[in-house]
């Protein structure tokens, strides 16, 4: 039983929030309501997702796919999406503040991850656009939190997991902003090689 549990929180996490993941005394059913779509599964089949390993999961969340209970994944944002996002994240921040901003995540930042880790290759292209965006524009003018949160926005909004640090120095006294993914950061975790470290981390959905 306490597999089978394990097994539909580790589903529910994976399709969600696309598709409702619900107990039944055979197994669970999996429904889109957006879609008006429904999968059954077994007690067997949830058995085999407790055991599965990530490349298993990654081949159910595929099936799903196929069977329409789950979006396929976004592509790469093109340089100039990238750069409208970055301005209208920054102006945000400017008018709001960025307590406000962090707490607005959830509504911009799905909490869906896709099964299948991310990779520096998902990463790379969108931290130098970001990035060079962030240098190039007087609007945003290198403003780390904007460039974050942009990121981190993005990244989610892919399906792929990111978390977003607020961090702070004691000497001189700094706050920095960044995301992380795949093991790289949007801006740079250390600019300058200053460290930081981080008082504030937000995972999927703004939690």
């Amino acid at each position: 039983m306490t597999e089978e549990t394990d097994a539909l929180r580790a589903m529910t996490r994976i399709l969600s929030p696309h598709c409702r993941v619900t107990r039944t005394s055979g197994g669970a059913l999996i429904a889109d309501w957006k879609r008006t779509r429904f999968l059954g599964m077994t007690a067997a089949d949830l058995q085999k997702f407790a055991d599965a390993d990530s490349a298993e999961h990654a081949e159910l969340v595929e099936g799903l796919v196929q069977a329409g209970c789950a979006p396929v994944h976004r592509k790469q944002h093109s340089d100039a999406e990238v750069g409208l996002w970055l301005c209208g994240v920054h102006l945000l921040i400017q008018t709001v503040g960025f307590g406000r901003v962090l707490r607005l995540l959830s509504l911009a930042a799905p909490a869906y991850a896709r099964s299948d880790p991310a990779s520096a290759a998902d990463v790379v292209p969108l931290k130098k656009s970001v990035q060079s965006h962030g240098h190039r524009s007087w609007f945003v003018n290198d403003d780390c939190k904007a460039e974050a949160v942009t990121a981190f926005i993005l990244l989610r909004r892919r399906g792929l997991p990111a978390v977003l640090h607020v961090g702070a120095r004691e000497h001189p006294f700094a706050l920095h902003a960044w995301t992380s993914s795949a093991g790289l950061s949007v801006p740079d975790a250390d600019p300058r090689g200053h460290a930081f470290t981080p008082v504030l981390s937000i995972d999927g959905g703004g939690r």
